[in-house]
């Protein structure tokens, strides 16, 4: 399940336990191997790209996974645009990340975990010392230079105490172990899933001299303050945003853009006109600021265009009107005639430009790669110079390398995953487009093949749907798919009404109504794929998480074609849902008609639990143990139906994870080793 909020516009032993032995649809050795659950650990990728001042040079995250540390290492990482060379800058066990030039070219700012806790650190390129800068309790973010390169602004969270209403606890004795304090809780946000329940304090901007120095608060009150940072020309202000209202709690969507004085705080608000303005990028003549800016009609999804206004908020001017995509990662060009920015197009992510008269031009270049589990959209990129760009380059056979775009032509500059991936093979990936029966829109899919796939044989068939409900698939590399696909299975993927990257229309078609047709679509991609004449009928699996998992679950429950199910952190009941998720506040004002008790038939009837009396397919659930957004007690409720009625099910429980099931290594072999698993053991041997 997503979820926008202000700022948001989101062991080798285990592996092989959960390795399964290969179908015998397989049945011709490859001269090259598959991929197996042990890659996972060696895969890497690129992000988030910076290139210097002069142009010369990039500097990228290169993150990979630590088999020590079940989790994803970023380095830093230094290519010569001119020469190719490829460097490391930080390189070890240590976390290294949010790389930014000075102004002049001359330093990089960046965070590190070198020593313990993040803190910024300065290092001077030329000399090649690095110094800290800061010695904070909490993690800096959101990096930004002062023009004549003296100061360094950042966001971080400033820890208040905690309420309490009772003052009376008897004081404990001397050596006594007592059951700890009680936690009171008075705010609307109290939990987040991935960071567990909001400790007391806010938000603030903070700067500190680029030599090193005690930060400064900059930003002051009880409201959080984050986004992107501007400078003036003159160093004298910045730009934010953030929710300054005193009803922010209750406003789950809404920001405005502040300027804030550096030296005296004075903040004045920019923008006021009652609807989400976020992330100003201020021009480099700096006398202009671009924004993203959303029209809140209270839909389930909305599309954020693209301002320009002037630096008091006036003249706000909408560059991407005729664009029905959301816009999102605007920057500069070089000379502040234009703007980059990135949109979802028809299940694939680019980059497009828009001219400060309004003329656009789409698809300059095409992004992909960092999506690592499954095919979702995404990828970064950088201005590198006129009409060039430094991407995240997109394949559906290798997570994000980083390409050179210029003019047109692209220039691959990395080959990070060659080591493991050039000598094994890999499913390719083809496109599906049917018709829906439910209105002859075109639905997209996208269909991998098994290694060594023989048309004239029977393959059994994954169905695997994405999350969201709105969020898009598309043709990108998923280690999810290249598992299952390299066990012998061919895998369907596809974007049914409600994804994103096919227009506003097309997303809100499930607005208080979902699911809904979207199971038709579905259905519709599935006798496509078995119109092929590849597919085992009598071998269809289906599985999804989050509204993938409630699709899953809603299938099962409206027929029995497929041999067995494995559902992942679903919402099985929208009127428990509402009110045990963390984002509660936005759901029930942008996804439902209105409060749960006053619409208990209207989200009864859209609850898979409601059709549970019709299941008879081999059922399997998957979530976090620690799943804040769709809570493991939507899976509890939903095993316990299928056991009541004798159905033949399962529940995997993954060890602190939480939505993101897969954000460690070892849980993400864990996630698609038990899909596997439960299929393989509803799999037909007999008619292979």
């Amino acid at each position: 399940m997503s979820i926008k909020t202000k700022n948001k516009f989101s062991s080798i032993a285990g592996a092989l336990l959960l390795s399964v032995v290969g179908s015998a649809i397989a049945d011709e050795v490859s001269e090259k191997q598959t991929l197996d659950y042990a890659d996972i650990f060696n895969i890497e990728y690129a992000a988030s790209p910076q290139t210097s001042p002069d142009g010369e040079q990039v500097i990228y995250e290169r993150r990979s996974m630590d088999i020590m540390t079940d989790s994803t290492r970023t380095n830093l990482w230094q290519i010569s645009l001119d020469s190719g060379n490829h460097t490391p800058l930080f390189s070890g066990k240590s976390n290294y990340r949010m790389a930014r030039y000075s102004p002049k070219g001359d330093r990089v700012a960046y965070l590190s975990s070198f020593e313990g806790d993040n803190q910024l650190y300065v290092r001077w390129l030329k000399s090649g010392v690095s110094a800290r800068i800061t010695n904070v309790e909490n993690s800096p973010s959101n990096i930004s230079w002062s023009p004549d390169g003296k100061w360094i602004a950042f966001s971080m969270f400033k820890p208040q105490k905690g309420n309490s209403i009772f003052k009376d606890m008897p004081k404990k004795p001397k050596g006594a172990k007592w059951a700890g304090k009680a936690t009171y809780i008075d705010q609307m946000n109290y939990r987040n899933d991935g960071g567990g329940f909001v400790k007391p304090g806010f938000s603030h901007i903070y700067v500190v001299p680029s030599s090193g120095g005690t930060p400064r608060q900059v930003t002051q009150g009880d409201y959080h303050h984050g986004g992107n940072i501007g400078w003036s020309k003159n160093g004298k202000y910045i730009f934010i945003d953030g929710d300054r209202h005193e009803d922010w709690q209750d406003r789950p969507l809404e920001s405005d853009i502040y300027r804030v004085d550096v030296a005296t705080g004075e903040t004045i608000n920019i923008t006021q006109r009652g609807g989400p303005d976020a992330r100003p990028v201020l021009n480099p003549q700096r006398d202009k600021i671009a924004y993203v800016r959303v029209e809140d009609r209270k839909l389930s999804s909305q599309n954020a265009d693209l301002y320009v206004m002037n630096l008091d908020g006036s003249k706000p001017t909408n560059l991407t009107e005729k664009l029905d995509r959301s816009i999102s990662q605007h920057q500069w060009d070089k000379k502040g005639k234009g703007l980059y920015f990135t949109y979802l197009d028809h299940g694939q992510k680019y980059v497009g430009y828009v001219s400060l008269k309004g003329k656009l031009s789409t698809k300059v270049a095409k992004l992909g790669g960092q999506s690592l589990g499954r095919p979702y959209t995404s990828g970064d990129y950088v201005v590198a110079g006129t009409n060039k760009l430094v991407v995240t380059k997109a394949d559906v056979q290798r997570p994000a390398d980083l390409a050179l775009v210029h003019k047109g032509k692209s220039k691959t500059l990395t080959a990070l995953n060659e080591d493991i991936m050039g000598h094994k093979s890999l499913a390719k990936v083809e496109a599906l487009t049917v018709k829906s029966s439910v209105d002859q829109r075109d639905i997209e899919s996208w269909i991998a093949l098994p290694p060594n796939f023989d048309s004239s044989k029977k393959y059994p068939l994954i169905m695997e749907i994405h999350g969201g409900p709105h969020a898009a698939y598309g043709p990108n590399f998923a280690a999810e798919i290249q598992l299952m696909a390299a066990k012998g299975y061919v895998v369907v993927w596809a974007n049914p009404r409600g994804s994103t990257s096919y227009g506003e229309e097309f997303a809100n078609l499930i607005h208080h109504n979902y699911p809904s047709q979207d199971y038709d679509d579905l259905m519709d991609v599935i006798d496509g794929v078995i119109a092929k004449g590849y597919i085992n009928e009598n071998e269809l699996f289906v599985t999804g998480g989050s509204g993938g998992g409630v699709l899953t679950a809603w299938i099962i429950g409206k027929n029995d074609r497929f041999s067995a199910a494995v559902v992942a952190k679903p919402v099985i009941n929208w009127l428990s849902f509402a009110l045990t998720a963390d984002g509660y506040s936005y759901f029930t004002k942008y996804w439902m008609p209105g409060m749960p008790w006053d619409h208990v038939e209207h989200l009864w009837k859209r609850s898979p639990l409601s059709l549970v009396g019709n299941v008879k397919t081999p059922t399997m659930l998957i979530t976090g143990e620690v799943d804040y957004r769709t809570p493991m007690s939507e899976t509890e409720q939903y095993y316990q139906a299928l056991q009541l009625q004798k159905i033949e099910s399962a529940m995997v429980r993954i060890p602190k994870a939480g939505h993101g099931i897969a954000a460690k290594p070892s849980n993400l072999i864990q996630k698609v080793g038990n899909i596997i698993a439960w299929f393989e053991k509803y799999r037909n041997k007999d008619e292979e």
